[in-house]
């Protein structure tokens, strides 16, 4: 088992899911069970399911949360993609916070290589 605190990306996707949820306080009052739930929602998981994922016993479940943290941010992305094309969002904001998202995505993209070629070595 590892601790989650250790990964960088971590952090990156705690940083993401915390400027998520300050972004989705200015959506539509309409949006709460909407568009805001679904944004808070999938940030959240990237982070979470690398915790559960450091929590678990072995590489191969460790890289399998890895790849649905990764699912998480790409569904992140269209989530905020389509908030900036409803004017939910100003587009100086949908750019900052695009820029979180794909450092996030290029950081468990690296994390997923590593632990394959751990896996694949290891077997």
């Amino acid at each position: 088992m590892k601790d989650f605190r250790n990964l960088q990306v971590w952090h990156k996707a705690h940083q993401l899911t915390l400027a998520s949820y300050q972004l989705t306080a200015r959506f539509p009052r309409e949006e709460i069970f909407g568009l805001t739930k679904q944004i808070r929602r999938c940030s959240g998981s990237i982070g979470a399911n690398l915790a559960e994922g450091c929590g678990r016993r072995g590489v191969g479940e460790f890289h399998r949360f890895l790849q649905i943290a990764a699912g998480s941010a790409s569904e992140l992305e269209y989530h905020f993609l389509l908030a900036k094309d409803l004017d939910f969002m100003r587009a100086t904001d949908h750019c900052g916070i695009q820029t979180q998202i794909v450092e996030v995505k290029k950081m468990l993209g690296a994390l997923i290589a590593k632990v394959e070629r751990e896996r694949l070595a290891s077997s």
